[in-house]
């Protein structure tokens, strides 16, 4: 590398791929909303409903909710591959693909090993997979990195973090840029 060369920006290009990855509480969806902050108008996908009967969760969406500009425009849905597919030149922020991940597996009755799940899931995120490399308006993916702790316990909790893990790889591959939040600090690994 020449000495005289400028390092690569850390602000994602108007067409950018990003993928940003953290643990719990790491900082990587106030890193997200920051990029997105950038952009004249976003559209946030969040994974999850709310559930007024798990009061944490509730608070988690709700602080979220209260960190997003007021134009920003919030949908909730799990067809996070249509929504890439979208024509618009609008960023779309979604949050998370650890939320989508857990859905699709309990759509495809993975938690249980149902019959055909396997096949179920690796269609679901190979469409995924396929909408962000074929996605034509910027986008900003936030994901949990939940492979690097304690071996789950349990035979599900293996499988989902496995599933992570193979999920992420996948994303970051298509992505043109991709971060790694620690304490708050992100870091550029693409």
């Amino acid at each position: 590398m020449r000495s005289d060369a400028t390092p690569p920006s850390s602000q994602p290009r108007r067409t950018d791929r990003v993928l940003v990855l953290g643990g719990a509480r790491s900082g990587k969806s106030r890193f997200a909303e920051s990029l997105a902050r950038a952009e004249d108008g976003v559209d946030y996908l969040a994974t999850s409903a709310r559930n007024p009967d798990d009061p944490e969760w509730e608070a988690r969406v709700t602080a979220h909710r209260l960190r997003r500009p007021p134009e920003w425009q919030t949908v909730e849905t799990l067809d996070v591959a249509s929504e890439l597919g979208r024509r618009t030149d609008r960023l779309l922020l979604v949050d998370c693909l650890t939320v989508w991940l857990t859905r699709q597996m309990d759509l495809a009755g993975s938690w249980d090993d149902a019959p055909g799940c396997d096949e179920t899931l690796r269609t679901a995120t190979s469409e995924l997979t396929a909408a962000v490399s074929a996605c034509l308006r910027p986008v900003v993916l936030v994901s949990n990195e939940v492979g690097q702790g304690v071996v789950p316990a349990s035979a599900s909790g293996r499988r989902f973090r496995d599933e992570m893990g193979i999920l992420n790889a996948q994303v970051a591959a298509v992505c043109d840029q991709v971060f790694f939040c620690v304490a708050g600090l992100p870091q550029r690994l693409k």
